[in-house]
């Protein structure tokens, strides 16, 4: 099995800022508040397509921000709310965070969509701070960051298309040209022990392809590198039969073409049910002779057929589009995507903690933390919203349990303040 990795770097959109504002209508001496709340920042939504075969695109960018929301105006009227961000990646895409490496989320379906990081909520305007003792609010709350995660995408890649021939024809120096692997590439036989796969781009489509080991004769009974060999061919949807139609190694191509049809047949009947496309390489090298022989005898019994030099490149764009074309026509299928993950729920957790270390006294939570955040300092009103929203929490009679007294230091976020009831 093969896997395709990216790492990426997620921050959903900050939500705007409420709005401190008052009503100035010429009739209206004492209009009172009216800033609008600000708009709710964007999300970032991973969202499962059938279209999408690897995470090719994630390896040219690696950080995504989601728009922010706007700010809340005059009038009441609220901010304009970010836009989402939707990131598209193959079904059967799992998402991990990245320093944990535990599965958020497995991506099994098309059109699944799932929300990774959520926006920050939009702050409240000044409107929302009118009471019988205060009639003209000076403050509003800023809107609260999104969530930030960095999350490791993975894919199984299971090749959509199989280079299968004899060894030395060729295979590893097309793959290299219609992909980004790098195989290495020698003339002997078995270059490649293991299959070498490329991810191929064509247009807006892209497809996996896999540079299978080289097969002798007797490989459906085990023999060369035998069992493994097929067993890869079985996971493709397309053959790709690499032919060197020259002759080049004293070889009859198209007797390799029958010997390779051969063991394909004897381990397991199933696969000479799939496309095959058959590629005649070496064309540069004379074979004019061995290509109207080749096509005389083949042309209604495969696919198609393709003339290339994959050492000059030419054809070779050709037999690409001509490959995504045919995958076009295979229906795809998930069976692949059975294996099942065990999430486990978290204990919901207080909305905060209070604990005393060495001189200073610590408040924890989310909640505590973002009002902390929304609070503005220098308003005098602001603070007091603040305080009178401890007191409702309990977070006042918590530190009062733990002994603290007037001057102590107060530690919340990444603010600091002395404790004066």
């Amino acid at each position: 099995m093969f896997i395709d990795v990216a790492k990426i770097e997620l921050k959903a959109g900050k939500g705007g800022d409420g709005s401190v504002a008052f009503r100035r209508e010429k009739y209206e001496p004492s209009g009172g508040p009216a800033g609008g709340d600000g708009g709710d920042g964007g999300s970032i939504i991973i969202v499962g397509d059938k279209d999408i075969k690897t995470l090719m695109d994630y390896s040219y960018k690696s950080i995504y921000k989601a728009e922010s929301g706007g700010d809340g105006r005059n009038k009441k009227q609220f901010g304009k709310k970010g836009e989402d961000l939707i990131l598209k990646v193959p079904v059967g895409t799992l998402v991990k965070d990245y320093d944990t490496n535990t599965v958020i989320y497995d991506v099994k379906h098309d059109k699944e969509e799932f929300v990774i990081c959520k926006g920050g909520k939009g702050g409240k305007g000044n409107v929302h701070f009118k009471s019988s003792i205060r009639q003209a609010p000076r403050f509003a709350e800023p809107g609260t960051k999104g969530e930030e995660k960095t999350i490791k995408l993975e894919l199984k890649l299971l090749a959509d298309v199989g280079l299968i021939g004899l060894p030395n024809v060729g295979k590893s120096t097309l793959l290299s040209i219609m992909s980004n692997a790098r195989p290495k590439i020698a003339n002997y036989h078995f270059t490649t022990l293991e299959p070498n796969l490329g991810v191929c781009k064509v247009g807006e489509k892209s497809f996996v392809l896999a540079d299978i080991p080289g097969l002798i004769e007797g490989a459906s009974e085990g023999l060369g590198l035998g069992h493994d060999f097929l067993k890869h061919i079985e996971r493709t949807k397309i053959l790709v039969h690499v032919l060197d139609i020259s002759g080049s190694e004293g070889r009859n191509p198209i007797e390799d073409f029958e010997l390779i049809n051969s063991e394909l047949a004897s381990y397991n009947i199933k696969l000479n049910d799939k496309k095959m496309l058959v590629v005649l390489n070496k064309t540069d090298l004379g074979a004019e002779d061995n290509i109207k022989e080749f096509r005389e005898k083949y042309s209604d019994k495969v696919d198609e057929i393709v003339e290339i030099s994959a050492a000059t490149t030419e054809n070779v764009d050709k037999l690409m589009y001509l490959i995504a074309d045919t995958l076009d026509s295979i229906e795809d299928d998930y069976s692949t995507l059975d294996e099942q993950y065990v999430y486990f729920e978290e204990e919901k957790e207080p909305d905060f903690k209070v604990r005393k270390e060495n001189e200073n006294y610590i408040v924890e939570g989310p909640l505590i933390e973002n009002l902390i955040y929304r609070t503005n300092f220098e308003v005098y009103e602001s603070v007091n919203h603040l305080q009178k929203v401890l007191e409702d929490k309990g977070v006042i009679q918590q530190l009062k349990d733990l002994g603290i007294q007037d001057g102590d230091n107060v530690v919340i976020g990444d603010v600091e303040f002395d404790f004066y009831e």
